[in-house]
């Protein structure tokens, strides 16, 4: 008799994750609207001072999740390679078209995907790596990045997807850590990591724009909390896949908000992307199974 070794619960992680898309892109929308005139270093202390003090109750009603800490050094790397994806990406979302930042984060996947497969060891079919490359192939056709230029939001955001694909896979090492020590370790490491730096090139809010600036932090660290619980059920390389359809989000968020009107060659990508990522969620791709005799 085979006994097959559970699989992660994908379909969760997956729920979760296009949770976490929503609420990111707009925070991104926001930092696009208004981020220009802003250090992206003050951004970024913004928004982690908002989310530690919104986690505060939640920090005190389980203080005793910190005792006995275990994997110091890996929240301490995670907090670093999130700090630097953060504050390239505020950098590269006010110089770049929402297209094109979206076009460079879809190599991320990729790069998931390949180090899940070397560190993780996790297990990748054949075809969720050609969901992958035909999900990046829409995403190509759709933005068109061609047509675009780059400069420093271009090295920016090539630096943010590097450090970002970091994140992923130091997160999925902590994947034990409880999610309010995961989540305080992120805020307040940033908050520190941030202060100086916002504090040497602070420019000055007018009042009508703190409510947008705050509404960032607000988005974003429920963005993480739903990101963390994805990553706890879902595997690297299925998560990394469906990310994908965050060009649904983007673009939607584009259309309404900054009047981007999606091209035919948008539509036909978008369709490669859906086909992708619907095949994903669809076909639970074979994990490893151990062989046993019944007892």
């Amino acid at each position: 008799m085979l006994v097959a070794v559970d699989q992660p619960r994908n379909l969760t992680g997956a729920a979760w994750l296009l949770v976490d898309m929503s609420l990111n892109i707009w925070a991104l929308a926001i930092v696009k609207a208004v981020g220009l005139g802003y250090p992206a270093f003050q951004i970024v202390f913004l928004r982690a001072l908002v989310g530690l003090v919104l986690m505060l109750p939640w920090i005190l009603q389980h203080r005793q999740a910190f005792s006995n800490l275990t994997d110091l050094p890996l929240h301490l790397m995670r907090v670093v390679f999130s700090a630097i994806a953060l504050t390239a990406s505020f950098y590269a979302i006010t110089r770049l078209p929402l297209a094109l930042f979206t076009a460079i984060g879809f190599t991320r996947p990729i790069l998931t995907m390949i180090a899940a497969a070397l560190i993780l060891r996790e297990i990748i079919s054949r075809g969720r790596w050609a969901a992958a490359l035909v999900g990046l192939l829409g995403a190509i056709i759709a933005v068109e990045p061609a047509k675009h230029s780059g400069g420093s939001g271009l090295a920016a955001q090539v630096i943010t997807v590097i450090s970002a694909t970091a994140v992923v896979i130091v997160t999925r090492r902590l994947v034990e850590a409880p999610t309010v020590v995961m989540m305080t370790f992120y805020t307040a490491g940033l908050t520190v990591i941030a202060v100086p730096f916002a504090l040497a090139s602070w420019q000055p809010v007018p009042a009508d724009q703190w409510p947008a600036l705050l509404a960032i932090g607000a988005f974003a660290q429920c963005a993480q909390f739903c990101f963390l619980r994805a990553h706890r059920y879902g595997q690297a390389a299925f998560l990394a896949i469906l990310s994908y359809a965050s060009l649904i989000f983007s673009t939607t968020v584009g259309y309404w908000v900054f009047e981007e009107v999606p091209s035919l060659s948008f539509w036909f990508g978008a369709s490669l992307i859906i086909a992708a990522t619907l095949w994903i969620t669809l076909h639970r791709a074979p994990t490893a199974e151990a062989a046993q005799p019944s007892a």
